[in-house]
C-alpha cells in the first residue's frame, strides 16, 4: 500500500489546505455546520415546531434541541419525538442520529418568531 508523500517543512502548502486551517480557527466550519443543523431540523420538524425550537447539536448520537416553553416540551416528548427520530434516521442517516434530546430554554425559536 503506498502512503502519500509528507510535504517538507519549508515547501508552500496549497492554498486550499490553508484556507481550510483559517475557517477551522475562525469557527466558521461550526457556523455553516450549525446552519445545515437548523436547515435540517426545520424540515424534519416542520415550521410550526421549528419555530419554537433550537437545534443545539449533535452530541454522542443524540440531537440536542432547546424548546421555549414547557408544553411545547411536552408536546415533543409525548407525541413527536418517536416520529421525528424515525424521519431523520431514514432522511438523514448520514448524522448518525440514535436519539433526540428536548431541554427547556425560554429563548428558544424567539428569533424566529416576528
Amino acid at each position: 500500500m503506498e502512503s502519500t508523500p509528507r510535504r517538507r517543512a519549508d515547501e508552500p502548502q496549497a492554498l486550499g489546505d490553508v484556507l481550510s486551517q483559517l475557517f477551522t480557527l475562525r469557527g466558521y466550519g461550526r457556523v455553516q455546520t450549525n446552519r445545515q443543523l437548523q436547515d435540517i431540523w426545520r424540515q424534519i420538524a416542520g415550521e410550526s415546531l421549528a419555530g419554537r425550537t433550537k437545534a443545539q447539536g449533535i452530541k454522542n448520537g443524540v440531537l440536542q434541541i432547546a424548546v421555549n416553553n414547557s408544553s411545547t416540551l411536552q408536546e415533543l416528548e409525548s407525541f413527536h419525538k418517536f416520529s421525528l427520530c424515525q424521519r431523520l434516521a431514514s432522511e438523514h442517516s448520514d448524522l448518525s442520529i440514535t436519539d433526540i434530546k428536548f431541554r427547556l430554554n425560554a429563548s428558544a425559536g424567539q428569533s424566529q418568531v416576528h
